[in-house]
This record gives structure tokens, sequence and C-alpha cells, in this order.
């Protein structure tokens, strides 16, 4: 089978298109034929070495797949071949991947296969760091940054779901802050010029935010300090800028705010809950209520340009790669 491996940390162009043995599915595990792979920052960060020189190489990258369930080891009652399932995988840039039987949902009809590649990395990340970390409440008013990307756009919608009285999305560009519109933010500001954190209290009568979502790291962070509300609360799940956080403890203190890391590898050890949130995504999801941003769908074998688009903040919503079938329109994820 083709499958994207890297065989040295660097670049979009370590990747590598390999011929490779179809994996065989072991004990509590299941073998699928990968229809769609999601993209994240973190195969960004598998591929740049962050997570440790001691990773094992050549290895594979893709975390999230929607695939149909070909065969099954033992110890897999329940999951039919034929099955149509979102799944958690190590290495799901492939025409097939293997993965553990707790680690698949099955599907409705009614949701696509390209919308629900969204749901295992970026609708859990965007759905627990609201509810699980940030512990949304009605009527707060939530920061979210990056809002056109793959769990900011998710974010913005579930925020206001979950009954938030106001929704104030950030971004790069013009187009991006556009989007961020459309999808239900009722005020939207550019992260990158000056005056965004004057913006955030203007729109909240100078009280500020209750709740930030923040993955970009460094300055970011700083900034979005000085616009929360009295006893705000702030999760971090990421530092997409490269900067480590500091947080100044006499700012947290003076107005009793609270930073709250999210990992979604960390909460994959609590597959009830996370159950329960995927449930309730995909309820939203087949009512209409939530609706997935593509931004890229692009053949397997332009994992590199899809990396490179994510890299260079081109990329509005999820990017898809699929394994055996060229994408509707084009090669390349174009700027928007």
């Amino acid at each position: 089978m083709k499958a994207i491996r890297i065989h040295e940390f660097g670049g979009p162009d370590v990747l590598r298109l390999d011929d490779v043995d179809v994996p065989e599915p072991g004990d509590g595990q299941v073998l699928l034929k990968v229809e769609v792979a999601g993209v994240a920052y973190g195969d960004v960060m598998k591929r740049r070495g962050a997570f440790g020189p001691e990773l094992p190489l050549p290895t594979g990258l893709g975390i999230e797949v929607v695939g149909t369930i070909e065969r099954s080891g033992p110890r897999t009652e329940g999951l039919s071949p034929g099955t149509r399932v979102a799944a958690w995988v190590e290495h799901g840039y492939a025409e097939y991947a293997v993965a553990q039987a707790e680690a698949v949902v099955a599907l409705p009809e009614t949701i696509s296969s390209r919308d629900a590649a969204a749901l295992p990395v970026h609708g859990l990340t965007a759905y627990q760091t609201l509810h699980e970390a940030g512990s949304i409440r009605r009527d707060d008013t939530v920061l979210v940054h990056a809002a056109a990307g793959g769990v900011g756009t998710l974010a913005v919608q579930l925020a206001r779901l979950a009954g938030a009285k106001t929704v104030i999305g950030t971004a790069s560009r013009a187009d991006k802050l556009d989007h961020a519109r459309a999808l239900g933010a009722d005020v939207v500001l550019d992260y990158t010029a000056d005056g965004w954190v004057e913006g955030v209290l203007e729109a909240t009568g100078g009280r500020g935010a209750d709740l930030v979502l923040e993955s970009t790291g460094g300055d970011v962070v700083l900034r979005s300090l000085r616009c929360m509300a009295p006893f705000g609360r702030m999760v971090t799940y990421g530092a997409a800028g490269g900067t480590p956080d500091t947080f100044p403890s006499m700012s947290l203190m003076d107005r009793n705010l609270s930073i709250i890391g999210y990992s979604l590898m960390g909460w994959m050890r609590h597959p009830k809950r996370t159950a329960q949130a995927i449930g309730q995504l995909t309820d939203h999801l087949a009512t209409g209520a939530l609706k997935v941003s593509v931004g890229a769908v692009l053949p397997l074998e332009a994992a590199a340009e899809a990396h490179r688009a994510i890299e260079e903040r081109r990329t509005i919503g999820k990017t898809l790669l699929l394994p055996h079938e060229q994408p509707p329109t084009g090669r390349t994820p174009a700027r928007p």
C-alpha cells in the first residue's frame, strides 16, 4: 500500500510516499481502509521532531481518519467489516491504517466522511477546551484565537450552541475574519494588528472575556491576559507560534485568573467522557447545527503541500488527504 512516512525530521520535503505492507490488526484492533485522513498541527510538530529525537524512524503521520473496517482482530465484538467509522490512529496518511477497537466511532449515514474527519482531533479539542477544560457557562463572553482554523471554526459554533453571550474571534487576514463572522462570531479582530486587546475590552464594555481559547503562545498569551474578565479562564492547548508561554503570577492573582492546560492525548485516557463528547458532536453535525469548514482536499501524495500551507497559515478550516482518489478540485491548497 501507499503511505506517507518520514525517514528524518525536518521541513515538508522530508515527507515521502513509500510502498509498505498493509498492517495486520492485532488483539483488540481493526484494520481500516482509509477514505479520508485529517491533517492536524500535531502532524507538523511530529515531522519537525518536536516529540523527541528518540522517536523511531521511519515513521508514519496522521492521527485521525475516516474509513471502513476491512477486517478485525480478536476481541473486537460489535465492529463488523464494512462499518464506516471515525478513528484515532498512529499512521493515518496511508491507504490502510490500524486502530484500537476503543478508538473507533461508528458514523451515521447522515454525516459525510469529510465532515466526520474533523471530529477525532479538531472537533474533540474544540468541544473539550470549551466544556471540560474551560467549563463554559451560559452568557459567558468567549474569545477564540485562530478562529478560522480547524479547531477555531468549530469552537466559534460550539460556544454559540453552549449559550455564550458574546463570541469574539481573532484571525490574521480579512478573509479569515469574514469566515469567522459567517460562522457566528459577534466580533472579529486581527490579532496581528495593534489594538485587538482594546477591541476585546470595547466589545465587552471594559469587562473582558470570561473564557479564552489559545493555541498560539508567546505574545498573544500575554496580551490575552490584559483583556480577561475577573475570574476569567484561559485554556491553552498549543504553541503554534513556537514561543514558550510564560505567565506573570501577579497578573493572575490580581484578578483571580486561571490558566488551564489541555491535551487531547491526556483526555484519551477517559474514553467514556470522550465518547460522550463525540456523540454530542455527531448529533450537532447530523442536525446541521454544526458545520465543518473544509478548506483543502488533496491526494495522499500532496501531503507536503498540505503541511506547507498550514505552516504558512494559508488554510481555512480543515485540510484533508484522500488516499484512494483524486480530489474534485485541484492539487494544491490555493491561498484563500
